[in-house]
């Protein structure tokens, strides 16, 4: 049996549930989101959510502990929201916004502008000193993870100096150079 899918979400006080022909939808503070869903049973029963499976089929296995999941995601989100952090770590990398347009120098002959999704709130932090820091939030964890992930991408750290874009926590692992 699928450890995660067998636990129960408890939903907290001023987030709303509905089940409607094979969607979740839930409902909170920071935002709405919904989720299809196949194959799995969703009970609601007291602020108690609960997932059952109607065989042991290998792809039922998998989608028990997925769904779970990604419920759970959803009522953290519209409750709490998500958070992640980047950090630009390189001489002269800067970065700025203006509401959600995210301006980046990352050692390119141009700046790259970079148009984040309105449901994501972009704010930058620049201290001298230390290096500028991008702060990704939102309620939908799938588009934080992307467009943190996007914004990564466009320089990637790398072993050798350490420098590029990276999450702030994310440990590097460093090569030595060239020995004489």
């Amino acid at each position: 049996m699928s450890r995660i899918g067998k636990s129960p979400i408890t939903v907290p006080e001023g987030v709303t549930v509905t089940l409607a022909d094979n969607t979740v939808t839930v409902k909170g503070k920071l935002g709405e989101l919904t989720q299809e869903y196949s194959g799995i049973k969703i009970k609601i029963e007291e602020g108690v959510i609960t997932l059952e499976r109607a065989s042991d089929k290998k792809d039922l296995r998998a989608k028990h502990g997925l769904y779970r999941a990604l419920i759970a995601n959803m009522i953290e989100g519209v409750s709490k929201g998500f958070e992640k952090q980047l950090e630009l770590v390189g001489v002269g990398y800067r970065a700025s916004n203006q509401g959600n347009k995210l301006d980046l120098a990352v050692g390119f002959s141009h700046n790259i502008v970079l148009d984040v999704a309105p449901e994501v709130k972009v704010e930058t932090i620049s201290e001298k000193g230390k290096n500028p820091i991008v702060k990704l939030t939102s309620h939908d964890k799938q588009l934080v993870g992307a467009v943190a992930a996007k914004i990564r991408g466009f320089r990637k750290p790398e072993p050798y100096k350490g420098k590029g874009i990276k999450f702030v926590g994310e440990v590097i692992r460093r090569k030595a150079g060239k020995s004489a």
